[in-house]
């Protein structure tokens, strides 16, 4: 007879290998087989999307990973069977502790929530005892799968709890120059409101809001290098050798992350996410730090530091290798939108092979991609807003790839009307060896221009530009590409048709010897 944990990672593998079907064997997305891709919807239909009620969101479809017989035969946690009201008023926390101390005792469990029901948690120690906070649901060293089922409930931060820097004495809050690292005056409401570590068998979190509560807290003075660097995340996985699933949580307005994933290197399952929406929290939707092998699908990472606090990145997602190397992570269908800097940056640690297919990358207020790591491979998705540093290689196969991508800068695809584009260009590639476009459309209809690149390669593609100011799409032309508009095209290298304004360009190198 297995073992609980085999038996556990058993059952996960249904849902890893309906995520597998998005992509083929090299590693690149695969056609969308009829599914409607992000680039072709309509503003009115994202923009309904973005305003979804809770509800209809927490109805959503749940995954159905674990089998009954499984699930029967592990014990079933209540947080009401340990004093919890989960009546939107009175304070859980202790009650959440207490469950969550059971399920490590026991080495696993399922975990249940009441429908619909509120439970507030978060709590601090006085002032004396520097505010530090009461765990919520904390889970380590789990030999047995855990499995948290939302049931459609809501956590949400007690009002009041202390975030940032205050005087131990008087309370007030106080501030620093920046960096200050001190944490003899830092207070913070939780580390995590869910946080797994250290984990030998499977997790599944599903069907649940997070709600930080961020406008309700007592936001003391800054901390850190930039902004309010002080936990306070909504979901944190880390060191987990296991499969991860999480599927349709909300998690929002907490004063770090909506989320953060620091996977062991050496585990043996994947991590796959789906439905995951994370808005308006302090720094980031998600950071991934660590780890390899995730999957995520039909997610949402907008309006990261738009609240009452912000620190950099201030991304929708941040890929930022600090523990371990980041290596082959997907993105499928998801969305990064109106965050307060870029919607995706990679750029710290060692991280590659990072894929996107149909996924929506709008920038109102800065880039709307920062993909500066290599192995980055984008399919039919959408950039409204420009990108830049998309990583140049001498070896192509490092080198950004963009297929059946369409970049533009028009506004009634920005849930803002804002698009940013960065003093110009759409793409603002400052080295672009090898960094490849094909099949791509450029639809420039308001004041952005068509790429700044130098040895970027274009094969097929189509670009338009209204602005008057002279743009700089200089690359490696092969295929047929058509372009209207005021471009320089000196220094470039014609080995396919080139059709500008209506007339051909004579094949070869344009003006310098070829390269």
């Amino acid at each position: 007879m297995p073992d609980s944990a085999e038996t556990g990672q058993t059952c996960f593998r249904a849902a890893l290998d309906a995520t597998s079907r998005l992509w083929d064997d090299s590693g690149a997305a695969k056609p969308a087989q009829g599914r409607p891709a992000l680039a072709g919807r309509k503003l009115e239909d994202y923009n309904r999307g973005m305003s979804l009620r809770r509800r209809e969101f927490l109805a959503g479809g749940t995954l159905a990973i674990f089998s009954r017989a499984t699930l029967a035969a592990e014990p079933v946690f209540r947080p009401e069977d340990f004093g919890a009201l989960g009546n939107g008023i009175a304070n859980d926390t202790s009650a959440f502790r207490r469950l969550a101390a059971e399920v490590n005792r026991r080495g696993g469990g399922v975990i249940a929530l009441r429908p619909e029901r509120t439970y507030v948690v978060g709590s601090q120690l006085p002032a004396g005892e520097r505010w530090r906070p009461a765990p919520i649901l904390e889970f380590s060293n789990l030999g047995m799968p855990l499995v948290v089922r939302g049931n459609g409930a809501r956590l949400v931060a007690q009002a009041g709890l202390r975030f940032g820097t205050f005087d131990p004495r008087s309370g007030k809050r106080v501030d620093h120059a920046l960096p200050y690292l001190d944490q003899s005056d830092l207070a913070f409401p939780y580390r995590a409101m869910i946080f797994v570590r250290d984990c030998r068998a499977a997790v599944q979190i599903r069907d649940l809001e997070l709600d930080g509560n961020l406008a309700e807290l007592r936001i003391g003075g800054r901390f850190g290098d930039t902004g309010w660097q002080v936990p306070a995340t909504g979901l944190l996985l880390t060191g987990n050798r296991g499969v991860e699933i999480v599927g349709n949580v909300y998690t929002h307005d907490h004063g770090q992350d909506g989320a953060m994933f620091i996977g062991d290197a050496a585990r043996a399952g994947r991590g796959t996410v789906t439905k995951l929406v994370s808005r308006r929290n302090g720094r980031q939707g998600l950071s991934i730090t660590g780890g390899r092998g995730y999957d995520l699908v039909d997610c949402e990472f907008s309006q990261s530091a738009r609240g009452r606090v912000s620190s950099a990145p201030a991304a929708g997602v941040d890929i930022e290798a600090e523990s371990t190397p980041i290596e082959d992570v997907r993105f499928t269908r998801c969305s990064f939108v109106d965050n307060a800097a870029c919607g995706l940056v990679a750029d710290s640690g060692d991280s590659r092979n990072l894929r996107f297919a149909d996924c929506r990358f709008v920038g109102t207020t800065s880039w709307s991609a920062w993909p500066n790591k290599p192995g980055c491979r984008f399919s039919g998705c959408t950039f409204v807003g420009s990108v830049v540093h998309a990583f140049p290689d001498p070896d192509p196969s490092r080198a950004a790839q963009f297929l059946r991508c369409t970049f533009t800068d028009d506004p009634s695809l920005s849930p803002t009307r804002k698009v940013y584009t960065g003093g110009g260009p759409i793409v603002n590639l400052a080295q672009s060896e090898n960094v490849l476009f094909d099949q791509c459309t450029f639809r420039l209809v308001a004041s952005g221009l068509l790429p700044w690149s130098w040895k970027a390669t274009y094969r097929d593609c189509r670009m338009t530009q209204r602005a008057a100011t002279s743009a700089n799409p200089k690359g490696r032309y092969l295929g047929r590409t058509t372009i209207q508009g005021t471009v320089d095209l000196y220094g470039s290298m014609i080995q396919g048709t080139v059709v500008l304004n209506g007339r051909q360009v004579p094949r070869g190198a344009l003006g310098v010897p070829p390269w």
